[in-house]
């Protein structure tokens, strides 16, 4: 049975494995899940940021590290489609309705090729957040893992 820290781990791995940028997940407990992006962004390093409408952007590997700039989300998706490195973003939308330009600034996210993976992570987002965007993203369940197609070699053992 998988642990609470594997699950976020799993999760991660198809956040970062998914074919597009602009992702929906739906998930029981985002507390949870942001804890747990924070272990996996302090123990590999990864580039991991959180946006929530009250702290604005905000880097998961140091506790306090906030992105100047990115109180509002129209300003955290101008960074995040300037940046060129690695990034997975998660952002809280929930019941918050995107405004004609976040939601262009997404659609813009989710069609931009890099060299880099860049994800956008939209959790827990109302229908009516999401729905201009339906034919954009892709969703994901947070706690229904879907096994891969091809197996992998996993410390010593192969596991699909």
């Amino acid at each position: 049975m998988p642990t609470a820290a594997n699950a976020g781990l799993e999760v991660f791995e198809r956040i970062i494995d998914a074919p597009g940028s602009l992702l929906a997940l739906d998930t029981d407990d985002g507390t949870q899940l942001i804890e747990q992006f924070r272990m996996i962004a302090r123990r590999s390093g990864q580039a991991i940021y959180m946006w929530r409408g009250n702290e604005g952007l905000t880097g998961l590997r140091e506790a306090q590290m906030k992105v100047p700039g990115c109180l509002r989300l129209g300003d955290a998706l101008r960074y995040i489609l300037q940046s060129l490195h690695f990034g997975v973003y998660v952002l809280f939308v929930g019941d918050l309705v995107l405004s004609a330009t976040d939601s262009a600034l997404l659609r813009q996210i989710s069609r931009t090729p890099t060299e880099h993976i860049r994800r956008v992570v939209l959790v827990d987002a109302s229908p009516l957040a999401i729905g201009a965007l339906e034919n954009t993203l892709i969703r994901l369940g947070g706690q229904t893992i879907v096994s891969r197609t091809r197996p992998r070699l996993r410390d010593g053992r192969w596991i699909t």
